[in-house]
């Protein structure tokens, strides 16, 4: 078998267009977007619902399971064009340039990421989760046992996902200058072959990627070593055209409580949820689906986004601080005509005034 080329490796100060290929390579060049709000998003937003004929390409592949097993998505007052099963940041930047997709769900980092390079798109629902979302997984026979450890080693870093922010939060706490790592440049799909053949030393994994490769590779050595760093925002956001368009922005509109009652009953419902989820469509045991699971956070939706707001602001100056983008105030972010709509559809437990 031939040798996987190496991965490029990040100086301190590049700055990446990473996993979307020569479009976002070529967005890198996109002049800067505009700090002013589009005027359909300073308007009110319509409590109409959407149209006949609105559609929408909904890249929540957690959302699609979960209205189906719940039952809901006879409630949806649109057209889902498509689902496509895409969940990457710089994948759903890719999509929202080739308007192939008109809303997603991603971590707080991609929007950061898309307005660096010039992609317009806001956060319409914000979801909380407290508790770390991402491990830190070695290669086989690596001797990392703490975050210390990471010290001279090559770390796997997309900057254009959660996974990235994690990594630099990691660092800055263990007292880690980037001076004295290397970030090897990689979409968070390709993590995995990078730890199982050694081409980083460790990178952040997910659920349930951490599991299927710690249950093949601790025999030989691999490791988990886990923080408390945390990864505080589920967002669902859409391209500012998408919302500048009145009548997809009423179905943006209509699919944010249906979001968050999804997350809920999958929470609520848990052994469905592992059955049709995590056994199903990601090919885990059920034991380790019940761990998986056990280890997550209770959803919690903000009925204010003042707390989200001032997390993305501190999560886009610490890549400030890196070089990876320029510092920008994360307000123009948020279309907080949206704002609460999450927290209104569930029940009390799982709001938070914040």
């Amino acid at each position: 078998m031939s040798p996987v080329p190496a991965p490029p490796l990040l100086g301190r100060r590049g700055f990446l267009a990473l996993s979307g290929g020569a479009a976002l390579a070529a967005a890198g060049c996109a002049p800067p977007p505009s700090a002013a709000p589009s005027a359909a998003t300073a308007k009110a937003l319509s409590t109409a619902p959407p149209p006949p004929g609105t559609a929408l390409s909904v890249a929540v592949r957690t959302s699609r399971i979960q209205l189906a097993e719940a039952g809901l998505l006879k409630e949806l007052p649109f057209k889902v064009s498509e689902w496509p099963n895409l969940s990457a940041g710089p994948d759903i930047i890719q999509g929202f340039r080739a308007r192939s997709i008109d809303l997603a769900g991603n971590a707080g980092i991609p929007p950061i990421q898309a307005d660096a390079i010039g992609v317009r798109a806001r956060i319409v629902a914000v979801q909380l989760r407290r508790k770390p979302t991402y491990v830190f997984a070695t290669a086989p026979g690596s001797s990392i046992a703490r975050t210390e450890d990471f010290r001279g080693r090559k770390i796997a870093f997309s900057q254009g996902q959660a996974q990235g922010v994690v990594v630099l939060r990691a660092l800055k706490k263990a007292g880690i200058p980037l001076e004295d790592v290397t970030l090897v440049a990689l979409p968070s799909t390709q993590f995995l072959t990078a730890l199982q053949s050694k081409q980083v030393d460790v990178a952040p994994l997910g659920e349930p990627t951490l599991t299927k490769y710690l249950d093949q590779y601790r025999k030989d050595g691999a490791r988990d070593v886990r923080t408390d760093v945390v990864d505080l925002l589920t967002v669902l956001w859409a391209p500012a055209e998408v919302l500048d368009d009145p009548a997809k922005a009423a179905a943006v509109r209509s699919f944010v409580p249906l979001w968050a009652r999804g997350t809920v009953w999958a929470w609520e419902h848990s052994d469905r949820w592992i059955d049709a989820y995590y056994v199903k469509d990601q090919g885990v045991s059920r034991a380790d689906g019940k761990r998986i699971v056990a280890s997550l956070n209770e959803p919690h939706f903000p009925a204010r986004w003042d707390e989200a707001i001032a997390w993305e602001q501190e999560t886009a100056d610490l890549l400030a601080e890196g070089g990876f983008v320029p510092r920008f105030d994360v307000s123009r972010l948020f279309d907080r005509r949206f704002e609460g709509l999450a927290a209104q559809a569930v029940p009390a437990r799982y709001r938070e005034a914040t």
